[in-house]
């Protein structure tokens, strides 16, 4: 997702000469949504051994006929789902632009749109809209000066200035929402980009700094000074990186839970003034808050106490310029284009205009959006089949607890009360969010964007004080893809994820079950993975596991771990299996609780064999078929440092493998790749 950052409108103009060329669009909006089989036949390669690379012989030919298209790091089923609801989205935005008679709902999201769409005005303005915000930081002529200006940086822009702040819930108990400090401030995607001394890094970081070079020069600055600017950025950013946490420690939530005063955190961080840089952010009289990462604020505290403001006046600029620059006239946008999308992630071109404006607004006024496509694409019907699916698999789940050989009763008594208590969300909210307050203008994209983050931000504070609101959605309807939030102890499956051919009405409950079944079985897994296993039924961090039972999990989890540590992500590259071993045990377990729920609903049917393939057959080749993909090589090292989600390949052979279900269903023996020895189940 794009930063957002508000940026005021200046008196003075720089205008850049730019040409937007109009995007190659082969496609057009989409009156209704399209429908593929969530079991495709021709995605199939039947030259490769079930036995031998599964997801080859699902996927292989998908891969074969879904090329990347130019604006993309990666295509799979989701992703080509996602262009799917997106274009339908784009349809129904160029409708709410120009229709005569509009509510409010359509009013904002057409207008939103429209402003995008003209390029023409926004190129005209050029960096304008951003030189106040620039002016500012230059006119910062001391160091206390400079620290007190990061108080209103964070208040006015998102762009990441040092740390993070706002609101959460606490970790301890969950019923409150609590102020929270967390580590910011790089450039680049992971601490690891900073200290890794292999020629690829090495080279990236100065591609890092030739962009910063560009993308300054762009906003005014000279060459001599943007090249003093990126030296200095690199420089603060590298002990910024080495303070920070990997992110494997990051998945564990006591690694991330410091409770202190406001005196404690001026220890470790005299040079803010915490008080007034907290009343600033709308959140006056905060008394504690969670520190996620104090050695990385001593960090914060030492890069503002030691380097020049020179130097500090740099960093700062950069960060708020990168944060504006995809809102900016052309050059900028490319500029960060260029080095965000195609050096990092491989992406050759730009995404047409309409993709762009369509996904801002489904950032910024994602549920208004929401509410325009659930009601053209979300059927009542539709909802309820996915909830007793959800409930069919919670009940596989209780089942599955109540017969662990290796839990104790006191354990297990502790497992269902969780279970029992989580709550599906489907579709979309239950009330829809009230963007009454935001103003939306047809003629006013910077602006929407500035009121936008504003709004946003004040919701976001104004959570102080107040009961947690159980029935917030962290992701907009229209989303293709689902969560579990550990603290909620929710699952949600957006209306756009619950489309073929993830969902598939059309046909039978076998690819059903193997490809929904299983993503709602891996959500509810995640209630009980590595992470989510440390909060209890209310969403609180406590430990309700005895020594052995909890040593019992790590065994088996471990064993998942050294199973996964073996697969490549590209070159050379292992899964980090410490990072995605959450999500690899919610795969293993989602799958065998869809397993469990489909023999259960189909108990009474005589199954017949279908193209050849057996039921047990097309439920795993339903299963497999989500994860068909393919990936460049540039984003795959990215998503081996960044990414808890294993590639797709693994993320099914490594399921199937250890499934006797499957090997029985598609006779594997022993010593074939996909019998793996030995077998690791955790749930």
């Amino acid at each position: 997702m794009l930063s957002k950052i508000s940026v005021a409108l200046a008196a003075t103009a720089l205008l850049f000469a730019a040409i937007r060329l109009p995007a190659q669009q082969a496609v057009q909006p989409l009156q209704s949504m399209p429908y593929s089989p969530s079991l495709d036949l021709s995605s199939l390669d039947r030259s490769a051994d079930p036995c031998t690379d599964f997801y080859k012989f699902s996927c292989g030919g998908w891969e074969k006929k879904n090329p990347i298209p130019a604006d993309q790091s990666g295509w799979s089923v989701y992703a080509k789902l996602g262009n799917e609801n997106e274009q339908f989205l784009w349809g129904i935005l160029e409708a709410d632009a120009k229709a005569a008679n509009r509510d409010a709902v359509q009013q904002k999201v057409g207008d939103y749109f429209a402003a995008c769409m003209n390029t023409s005005a926004i190129d005209a303005l050029g960096v304008k809209p951003a030189l106040p915000g620039l002016a500012r930081i230059d006119a910062l002529k001391t160091r206390p000066e400079l620290v007190a200006a990061i108080s209103s940086l964070h208040h006015e822009y998102e762009g990441s200035f040092f740390f993070n702040s706002g609101t959460d819930q606490d970790a301890i108990d969950s019923s409150v929402e609590i102020v929270a400090l967390g580590a910011g401030g790089l450039g680049l995607p992971d601490r690891d980009y900073y200290l890794k001394t292999d020629d690829k890094s090495v080279k990236l970081r100065a591609q890092y700094v030739a962009y910063i070079q560009k993308l300054l020069t762009l906003g005014g600055e000279s060459a001599e000074q943007a090249k003093f600017d990126a030296d200095a950025t690199l420089r603060v950013e590298t002990a910024l990186a080495k303070a920070s946490l990997t992110r494997v420690d990051r998945r564990d939530p006591h690694k991330t839970y410091h409770m202190m005063t406001i005196g404690e955190l001026s220890k470790i961080a005299p040079a803010f003034d915490w008080p007034h840089y907290f009343e600033i952010q709308g959140a006056p009289g905060v008394a504690k808050l969670n520190v996620a990462q104090p050695e990385f604020m001593k960090a914060v505290q030492t890069e503002v106490s030691t380097e020049s403001v020179e130097a500090l006046r740099g960093y700062l600029r950069l960060h708020f310029l990168t944060a504006a620059a995809p809102y900016l006239a052309h050059p900028l946008e490319q500029a960060d284009f260029d080095f965000y999308s195609t050096t990092l992630r491989g992406v050759p071109a730009m995404p047409p205009r309409w993709k762009t404006c369509t996904r801002g607004v489904d950032r910024d006024l994602g549920e208004a959006l929401g509410q325009e496509f659930v009601k053209r694409t979300f059927s009542a019907d539709t909802k309820a089949k996915t909830q007793l699916m959800t409930e069919q698999i919670e009940t596989a789940m209780k089942q599955e607890i109540e017969n662990l050989d290796w839990m104790s009763p006191a354990t297990k008594q502790e497992a269902l009360r969780k279970l029992h208590v989580i709550r599906n969300k489907i579709g979309y909210p239950d009330q829809w969010r009230d963007y009454t307050t935001l103003e939306i203008k047809p003629d006013d994209y910077v602006g929407n964007v500035v009121r936008s983050y504003r709004f946003e931000d004040a919701r976001q504070w104004h959570k102080l004080g107040k009961p947690v609101d159980l029935n917030e959605w962290g992701m907009t309807p229209p989303t293709v893809n689902a969560y579990f939030n550990p603290q909620m102890n929710d699952i949600n499956f957006p209306a756009g994820v619950l489309q073929p051919p993830l969902y598939d009405t059309k046909l039978d409950d076998a690819p059903n079950y193997g490809n929904t079944g299983a993503t709602i079985g891996h959500e509810l897994t995640h209630a009980f993975d590595d992470e989510g296993r440390q909060f209890d039924d209310k969403g609180n961090l406590r430990d309700w596991w005895t020594p052995a039972d909890a040593k019992g999990f790590e065994d088996r989890i471990n064993c998942i771990r050294d199973q996964y540590a073996q697969y490549i992500v590209v070159d050379d590259i292992h899964i980090n299996s410490k990072l995605t071993s959450g999500e690899d045990v919610a795969d293993l377990g989602g799958t065998l609780l869809a397993y469990i729920a489909w023999k259960k609903q189909t108990a009474a049917q005589q199954l017949a064999s279908v193209d050849g393939f057996t039921s047990d057959q097309r439920f795993f080749v339903g299963m497999a078929q989500w994860a068909c993909e393919n990936e460049r090589p540039e984003v795959l090292r990215v998503r081996a440092i960044t990414d808890p989600h294993s590639p797709g390949y693994a993320r099914i052979n490594g399921v199937v493998s250890n499934m006797p279900e499957f090997q029985k269903a598609f006779s594997c023996k022993a010593g074939q790749p996909m019998v793996h020895a030995p077998t690791c189940r955790v749930w």
